[in-house]
Parts: structure tokens; sequence; C-alpha cells
């Protein structure tokens, strides 16, 4: 009867270390697991996808353009855009995790503008001049951390329609009134460090994402994931030398939404450490 006493006790501390063990590791999804806090990575040959939501928040940033103004007719040759903004600060380093895990700008916080849904260009300043050709112009301008991702609530972006030189009966590139997508990240070439882990970013207007509704398909390398979140991914297991992304716009039974930037391919380059 003692023996069995013991061993009934013994059993029972045994229990008692596994659960005290167990209870001691963060959550899945906690932020400290290192695993992603809003669920599940996507992989499929060989690349993975993690959705993150952790960085830090700007609830009340704000980023007006004040010039040019919506349907502004400019002069030819450089544009010259003036932005108000509130509550973020360019030039800043955004910190968190991801500061370091991912691709950042040295000079920090910027504003990303993008015209005709061509890639980015980033600045440091609430006012800049590009050059553009003449005609109409959608001009998408927002928000971005220090490492590149975008600032998606209401109120840290712009977007609107300019025409740059003699007035034009031409119509905008898009509506955009109506869902659009644009593509922000990644961009150009990513080495050492930076190409371990790879950041995709894009910019929604006018409609949201939905496991029911509209998506985004990522069409990676060839290889095509479904995305229901507008957040953005981290992407790993990228091969070496250039690569490919396609993104699109579509409805709930995956048919391309209408619209000129609905559908968009760029490329990049990943160049590990020697």
């Amino acid at each position: 009867m003692q023996q069995t006493t013991c061993l009934l006790g013994s059993i029972a501390l045994a229990m008692a270390v596994l659960t005290s063990c167990e209870s001691s590791r963060p959550p899945a999804d906690s932020p400290g697991s290192g695993v992603n806090i809003m669920g599940n990575s996507i992989e499929k040959n060989g690349i993975r996808l993690i959705p993150f939501d952790d960085s830090p928040k700007f609830a009340d940033a704000r980023l007006q353009l004040k010039s040019p103004a919506p349907n502004a007719t400019v002069p030819s040759g450089e544009v010259k855009f003036e932005y108000a903004l509130s509550n973020f600060k360019l030039t800043d380093m955004t910190g968190g995790r991801h500061d370091e895990q991912l691709a950042r700008s040295m000079k920090g916080q910027h504003i990303h503008n993008i015209v005709d849904n061509q890639p980015y260009t980033a600045h440091y300043e609430t006012t800049f001049t590009k050059p553009l050709p003449d005609g109409p112009h959608v001009v998408l301008s927002f928000l971005s951390r220090s490492y590149h991702e975008s600032l998606k609530q209401p109120g840290a972006y712009d977007l609107r329609v300019i025409n740059v030189g003699p007035a034009s009966a031409a119509a905008p590139p898009i509506d955009i009134k109506q869902p659009t997508l644009f593509y922000s990240r990644p961009k150009d070439e990513y080495i050492g460090d930076d190409a371990k882990r790879i950041m995709l970013d894009f910019y929604l207007a006018n409609t949201t994402l939905d496991p029911d509704g509209n998506k985004v398909r990522a069409t990676i390398n060839g290889t095509e994931f479904m995305l229901d979140k507008w957040l953005p991914y981290q992407m790993e297991g990228l091969p070496t030398g250039e690569n490919t992304i396609k993104l699109e716009l579509v409805d709930a039974d995956g048919k391309l939404l209408p619209g000129a930037y609905n559908s968009v391919t760029r490329t990049f380059v990943v160049t590990p450490q020697q």
C-alpha cells in the first residue's frame, strides 16, 4: 500500500512539473514566442509567407497632400508636392523587432509617393519636387515606417488625380473611387542579412480583404498565394538572383477586378551574404 502511495505521488509530481514547464512557455501566438501574432504562415514550394501585425502603431498619424490640389493642372516639368503632417515624425527610426529584421532606410520614417502605380519614391521632408510627364496622373501618398511598412489606417494616406502640362481631355488612368491595388514592396535588391526576410507590402483603396470577399493573389516565382488579410507579409526561402512577384486584386471567385492597376508584376534581386 505504501509503495502504491509513493508511486501515485511520484506520478502526480511528474505531471505537476510537466504542467509547470508547459505553462511557462509563451503561447504560440504571443509576441515573445517568435511566431507571428496573426496566426499561421503560408508555405508552398519552399517559400514561406508570414503575416504580421505587431509593428509600432501610429493610430493618430495624419497625412494630407496640400498641393497640388485634387484635379489641379500644374505646369510641365518638375511638380512640387507639399504635405501637411501630424503625429508622425519623418526621419525617426520606428523601432520594434522588424526594424532590425527587415531592410530599412537609414534615414528613418518617410513618405511613399507613388505616381500611376510606378515604383515609389521615398521622401523625408514634407516638400519636394519630382518630374512628371504631361498628362493626367494618379498620385498615392502614404506614411511609411523606417522599414518601409505602410500605415494603413484612414487619414494616413492621400489619393488624388492631377494633370501636368496643358489641359488634357484624356481620362485618368483609373477611377480612384473604385477598388484599387497599389504595389509597394519589395523593391530593388536585398543583400546579406536583408535577404533573409523580405517584406511584401501593398496598398488598397476602396476595398477590404476577406476570406469570403476580395483577396490579393500573389504569385511569387510562379507559386500562387491567396491573401485575405491586408497586412504586410514577411517572405522567407526566396532563391538567389532575380525574383518575380505578380499581385492581382480578385473577387470572391478569383476573377480579376477591373482597373489598370489591379494586376502588376515586379522583379527584385536577392543576394545572400557571400
